[in-house]
């Protein structure tokens, strides 16, 4: 194997700053050699046959030593060195390189005036990123929330025009793009602004833009890209969102080698391997500024629903106070009635948790809270919430009180008349404008993605202003926006991610509550998180003391970038999976896979045994057997077959993954809707008692809790589980005390099952699946017989009597385990080897090629530049459409409509509309041809779901889209939908963008009648509040 495998991430120390202590060469040498010596041995002495089958023919043989040639091609690897540097306090300071490039220390030029002066003195990390910054090097400032990263942003900025350079500076989103051109603008004039929607002076020398805007530039080679010398990353931790992240790969890969880079990032454990990547890619010098220090520390209470105070948990110091936070959930009740009233109040297993808070505890418990902030002058206060109807509701119930003076509510009256002045008479009617002043006037505002646009910013203008006391806001408050508060508050500890309700990640946590503490203004940030239901210790401390969430990458193929690949010269699709952050996390596992190979095959060949051959046979029996008794288990365990003999005390033995919790007692079961798509039948639930332990008790949940493994030390706790973890079915049926609420009536249940097990001496007789249950299902008379003829030959076989089994037994049992472990770990390492989404890739190739947008040497054809002109739709359905004619004979308004299709991406929670049939039958083709695209990528071999695929393609705005296009009023067609005001602007503006890109594409094949009718499309929606001018432009 060659010295490049381990070379992947060298760390050299260093003596101070700028001085690097260097591994002598041959010291270096002879390590290379020893790893390479023992990774050979370790990959060359497995062999082929010994992960053919589950179990060896001739299980005694040692693992034999064969080449694997495909793995010796290290030059893949990436090669890159990291070396520490020394650096100021409260900051670490590394720099990644590639390994054949010698690092020149940076020079701190003292007689050199800076490029921009501050009027408050720099913090370390600040310091040391303009260090680099000076060097003309790379970095990666990886920081909390409002630590002053901007401070850096703001260096390269000054220092690009001061040496008559561009720069360019990026954002996630719109909203944020707006604010920093402001910022900035007031800064350094010199500077423009584009984000598709608006382009300010697109000439300045610096330029703010979406990451979106920056990656249609490069592929259109665009000459402003080859004229920047510094590009800008803002939020680069948002390249993991797993819908957008991969435009910040594509982006940063496609980026000339001669541009640097700043990146600005929340804290992440990763931070050094993110800046390999970098140096792997462009062949520079990447360096990571880190801090976790945070200016204003934060403290972290928590309340308990229902409790008369909050109770510290984490001080400023970051000590757990597991004192104060068991005093917190004692206050929680612990009855099954609590538990299920919580879930109801978390949103169940619905979509997203509801915001019927009337009558609810945690109506008053926030109230209660509110008022304590107040009374305790710890505001202004940001309020979280999971779900946008929850804000509303709770700034409701937080108007009983009013916290602004007279002199405040007169200045929002005055901001607020302003800011809505750009709107017309009718939209300054509208009910969400109306119905938010009022809240405004007490101090009390609401951010979420829902609003009018205009009365985001109010509030955030107002907020900033100190005229808003309270703000109710979702989470998307907590990215990019600088507003800090002096205390943040959770309304819940749970969250609906799009699957199921989970406990919010450290990350998440992380985030939002960076925003307590506001630096100059107070000595410490205050965070209280609400809880209406029971949670370990360990659980909250992974919530409040867990680690930041990695910077992983969620890079993915897509059509258009494909497609924009082959078109232009130079790159090939291959190119960019090779240089992906994807491919480049990849092989970074490779050196730790070699190594679990090796432990696994040390130990494996370290058992050896008499007997081996006959133990073999015995184990693969008892194997087959577990096998066949759970697939009995699952045809007894189905709805249709179980759920008869479900009544109140029937015992039923049930196991969860690894844990098996025994026999538990039926309580009874309920059936809700299956909300996934194509799924009809629906979930049944089964509450349960289980015997389990008292640490995991305080959870609901079958995923969080554990079985106790003694008599005395557990609890029997209600937990609901799915039918599929019931491995048995008893036929005894116990009495259930009428009140389950109280601990000592479900212990005394416990009692009654230990007399039982007692009596049956732990052999509790079974329900017959085919007498007693009366399944007349093929598949288990089947089952039943080759269990049957297996138990017969496990009970023949001369090791089942032999006392020696049971040590033999577990001796091959380990051995079986390692070598699954020594097969798991050789396909990980190929897999890790291999090019990633290679056979997408390959799959998208085909696709393209059945539908002509390329042909087999992968020279695109029209109808892919066609396609590479669309990305806020499906390029594939719209580019079938323009080629079948679709659009040809419809009107404006009918092609409008039926493009907003493309651009609704949220849940609905409401029926399919009655669509006119002007718009039934242009729907009705746009589904066929969706159909048609499914089908042929279905037949290419892509994972694709035909009517999940068809389903994405959203009808609800398309009556909505008629009436504004034909002059309907905003408030009209808000009436129109139950989608939120704001979300329903936020689908038009991406519709414009959608006309945009079609336009254009018309213009691609020549069709000038349909170009135009794109053009005025866009004129005609292009009005009123929704296009209303930012209040930061």
């Amino acid at each position: 194997m060659s010295d490049d495998l381990f070379d992947v991430f060298e760390v050299e120390p260093s003596a101070d700053a700028q001085t690097l202590i260097l591994v002598s060469t041959d010291t270096k040498a002879e390590q290379r050699e020893t790893k390479k010596r023992q990774l050979d041995e370790s990959i060359s002495s497995i062999s082929k046959d010994e992960f053919s089958h589950d179990h060896e023919e001739n299980p005694s043989k040692r693992i034999q030593q064969e080449e694997f040639d495909h793995w010796r091609e290290s030059e893949k690897l990436p090669r890159i060195t990291v070396h520490k540097l020394s650096s100021l306090e409260q900051c670490s300071h590394e720099v990644a390189l590639p390994s054949d490039m010698d690092y020149q220390p940076l020079k701190n030029e003292a007689n050199t005036s800076p490029a921009k002066e501050y009027q408050f003195t720099l913090d370390p990390f600040q310091k040391e990123a303009i260090l680099c910054l000076e060097n003309s090097q790379s970095v990666l400032v990886s920081a909390h929330t409002s630590a002053g990263k901007t401070v850096v942003a703001e260096y390269v900025i000054a220092m690009s025009l001061k040496n008559k350079q561009r720069v360019i500076y990026t954002t996630p989103i719109k909203a944020l793009s707006n604010q920093k051109y402001r910022e900035l603008f007031e800064e350094f004039k010199d500077v423009g602004l584009m984000t598709g929607d608006v382009t300010i002076n697109p000439s300045a020398s610096c330029l703010i833009m979406t990451t979106e805007i920056l990656r249609s530039m490069l592929y259109r080679g665009s000459e402003i890209t080859r004229e920047v010398a510094w590009v800008v990353f803002d939020e680069i931790h948002y390249m993991r969102d797993k819908e957008r992240g991969v435009i910040w790969e594509e982006t940063i890969i496609l980026l000339n080698d001669n541009v640097h880079y700043v990146f600005l990032s929340a804290t992440i454990p990763n931070a050094r391997q993110f800046a390999e990547w970098i140096a792997y890619l462009h062949r520079q010098p990447c360096h990571v500024v880190y801090t976790d220090h945070r200016p204003t520390p934060l403290q972290h209470y928590i309340y308990p629903s229902g409790g008369d105070g909050i109770h510290l948990v984490v001080d400023e110091n970051g000590a757990f106070r597991e004192d104060n936070f068991n005093k917190a959930m004692m206050v929680l009740k612990e009855s099954p009635r609590d538990t299920d009233q919580s879930k109801r109040r978390r949103g169940g297993g619905g979509g997203g948790g509801g915001a019927n808070l009337a009558g609810s505890s945690n109506e008053s418990s926030c109230y209660k809270v509110l008022q304590t902030i107040m009374d305790k002058q710890m505001a202004p206060v940001i309020v979280f919430s999971f779900s946008k109807k929850e804000c509303e509701a709770y700034a409701v119930i937080a108007a009983k009180s009013d916290y602004n003076t007279d002199e405040e509510k007169k200045l929002v009256d005055q901001v607020f008349a302003n800011a809505i002045s750009i709107l017309s008479d009718e939209d300054q009617k509208l009910p969400q404008v109306e119905s938010v002043l009022p809240l405004l006037k007490k101090g009390i505002g609401i951010h979420h993605s829902g609003m009018l646009p205009v009365l985001k910013e109010t509030i955030e203008i107002l907020f900033s202003e100190g005229l808003l006391k309270v703000l109710f806001a979702t989470e998307t408050f907590s990215m990019g926006l600088n507003m800090p508060a002096r205390t943040v508050l959770f309304t819940s500890c749970r969250k609906w991610d799009g699957k199921e309700t989970r406990w919010i990640s450290s990350g998440e946590y992380i985030q939002m509550s960076g925003r307590a503490g506001r630096r100059g203004l107070d000595d410490k940030g205050i965070v209280i998180l609400m809880i209406d239901e029971r949670m370990s210790p360990t659980a909250a401390k992974d919530i409040i003391k867990g680690q930041a969430n990695a910077l992983n990458s969620a890079f993915h193929l897509t059509y258009n970038m494909v497609l924009n690949l082959l078109r232009v010269e130079g790159i090939n699709p291959e190119f960019m999976l090779q240089r992906s952050f994807y491919q480049f996390q990849n092989y970074a596992n490779i050196p730790a896979l070699c190594e679990r190979m090796q432990k696994c095959e040390r130990e494996y060949n370290g058992i050896e045994f008499e007997r081996e051959a006959e133990t073999a046979q015995y184990f693969n029996l008892r194997q087959q057997i577990e096998s066949l008794r759970n697939q009995l288990a699952g045809v007894i365990s189905a709805p249709k077959n179980c759920l008869n003999f479900m009544n109140p005390g029937r015992l039923v033995q049930v196991v969860n993954k690894q844990d098996n919790f025994g026999w538990a007692v039926v309580i009874s079961f309920r059936k809700r809707a299956n909300n996934k798509i194509n799924e009809s039948e629906p979930i049944y639930t089964i509450d349960t008692l289980l015997y389990v332990t008292k640490e995991s008790a305080k959870s609901g949940y079958l995923s969080e809790i554990k079985p106790c493994t003694n008599d005395t030390d557990g609890v029997m706790h209600v937990v609901p589980i799915q039918p599929s973890v019931i491995k048995a079915i008893s036929s005894i049926c116990i009495y259930l005390p009428q009140n389950l609420q109280s601990l000592e009536s479900r212990q005394s249940v416990w009692k009654t099952l230990k007399e039982i097990k007692k009596r049956t001496k732990s052999t509790f007789p079974l329900l017959d699946p085919v007498e007693d249950m009366g399944i007349k299902d093929k598949l288990l008379v089947e089952l039943v017989k080759k269990i049957e003829l297996l138990e017969k030959q496990i009970l023949e076989h001369k090791l089942h009597t032999d006392p020696e089994m049971a040590e033999l037994y577990k001796k091959y049992e380990k051995k079986a385990l390692l070598r699954n472990e020594l097969k798991q770990a050789k396909n990980e390492l190929k897999k890790a080897w291999s090019l990633l989404q290679m056979e997408d890739l390959k799959c998208r190739k085909r696709v393209l090629r059945r539908l002509g947008y390329c042909d087999e040497q992968d020279v695109i054809d029209t109808k892919g530049r066609v396609a590479c002109e669309i990305d806020t739709g499906d390029e594939l359905v719209l580019t079938e459409m323009l080629f079948n004619g679709v659009f040809n004979d419809l009107s404006v308004a009918q092609c409008v409509a039926l493009c907003s299709c493309f651009v609704v991406t949220e849940n609905v929670k409401e029926d399919l509309p009655k669509l006119t049939q002007d718009l039934a039958a242009p729907y009705k083709i746009m589904q066929d041809t969706a159909k048609r695209v499914a089908t042929v990528s279905k037949e290419c071999k892509l994972d694709v779901e035909i009517d999940e695929y068809v389903d994405r393609l959203k009808p609800f705005l398309m009556d909505v889209m008629n009436e504004w296009v034909n002059g309907a009023s905003f408030l009209k067609i808000c009436q129109m939908t139950s989608i939120f005001e704001g979300n329903v602007i936020r689908h038009i503006r991406r519709l414009e963008e959608l006309l945009r890109q079609m336009s254009c594409a018309a213009k691609a094949i020549g069709n000038t009648p349909l170009e135009a009718k794109f053009t005025e499309g866009i004129l005609k929606i292009k009005r009123d509040i929704v296009f209303a001018a930012s209040l930061y432009l």
